[in-house]
This record gives structure tokens, sequence and C-alpha cells, in this order.
């Protein structure tokens, strides 16, 4: 067996342990596919000294695509709720900084453990916001809109196909949304893009 292969094997086994365990809080049925994953990794920022935060990162499919893309792993931040998946993450990704812990607390996550970075150009969330309530999913947004730099975008997936905007995304213009098909199940990508202050 290949070390990729070991490693996907480990990675997907990871994956559906947590699933079992956690349901509500891995809101996926399968890891992301790598389509939907390249789709989400064409909306990095164009300056690469730009950080860029990625939320539910998982066990790290998306976080490769970046990587791929031109991510430098200096670079990239993760803020991960499942310990088994943050120490994979820390295993595969050695020099980006990964948190263990709620994404809903990245405003505290950010100042306690992150000196020297005041905003970052891109926030990539594999989180499930439609299962928020919609105040969780509004303050989440506000948090991601304070860390994001002036016209940095949010990158969002979701399983609902409908072209109907979450009412947390309101602060922000919608940039781009597609369905990706070639993934289980079908999933929109959705990128908004910070509006200036007033």
């Amino acid at each position: 067996m290949t070390k990729d292969l070991r490693a996907n094997v480990k990675a997907t086994s990871l994956f559906l342990s947590e699933l079992l365990l956690y349901p509500q809080q891995i809101g996926a049925l399968l890891p992301s596919s790598r389509h939907l994953a390249g789709v989400m990794a064409h909306w990095l920022p164009p300056d690469p000294e730009d950080y860029v935060l990625e939320l539910g990162p998982g066990t790290g499919v998306v976080t490769q695509a970046l990587i791929a893309r031109g991510l430098r792993q200096d670079r990239l931040i993760t803020i991960e709720k499942s310990t088994r998946m943050a120490q994979l993450l820390r295993e595969r990704f050695p020099q980006a900084c990964v948190i263990h812990g709620d994404a809903c607390q990245l405003d505290k996550l950010f100042r306690r453990q992150l000196k020297g970075v005041d905003c970052v150009g891109a926030v990539i969330s594999s989180l499930p916001l439609r299962m928020f309530t919609p105040a969780a999913a509004q303050a989440l947004a506000n948090k991601i809109r304070a860390v994001l730099r002036p016209s940095g975008r949010w990158v969002q997936y979701s399983y609902w196909l409908g072209n109907g905007r979450n009412d947390a995304t309101g602060r922000f213009d919608l940039l781009s949304t597609r369905v990706v098909w070639r993934n289980l199940p079908p999933a929109r990508v959705s990128i908004y893009q910070r509006k200036p202050a007033h």
C-alpha cells in the first residue's frame, strides 16, 4: 500500500468514526470530493502573503487543495473542533497553524493564539451553516467579517442547492455561486465579499 493510499484510508476511517460519534458536528455524510475542494481553492486571495483561515477542515481534503493551488502552509490557519482531526491536520500540514477549538469562538481563538495576524484575505468554510440557529449563523458571519480584510472573501459550501442566500450573509456581497455536481451529495459553493464599512 502506498503512502498516499495509507493516508487516505486513515483519513477516511477517522472521518467515519467522528461522523458516528458526532453527526451534528461533522455535518456531512462523506468527505468533500476533490472537485468540490478544487472549486473552493480557486478563490484563494491573489496576494500570496495574505493569510487564509479555514473553518472546519476535517481531515484536510480542502486544505490539501488549497496547498496544491499555491497557498503556503505558513499562511494557513485552521480551526477544527475535533481533537483527533486537529491532530491529523498537524501531522499532514506541519507548517500550518492548526487551532483546536470551536470556530464559533474564532474571535477569542484569534486573540489568544495568533500574535501579529490582524486579518485574513479569505475564509474557507466547510461548516454546516444551515444547521446553525439563525442567531448562531449571524454571530459567526459577524466574526468572519471582523477578521476579513477589506474586500476579503468568504467561501462557503452547502448541501442546500437552492439559489437563495442565507440571512447571515447580508453584510456581504455575493460574488459567485455554483453547484458542484461531482460531489456526494452535490454541493453549492457561494463566494461572498466583505462590504466596505459605511
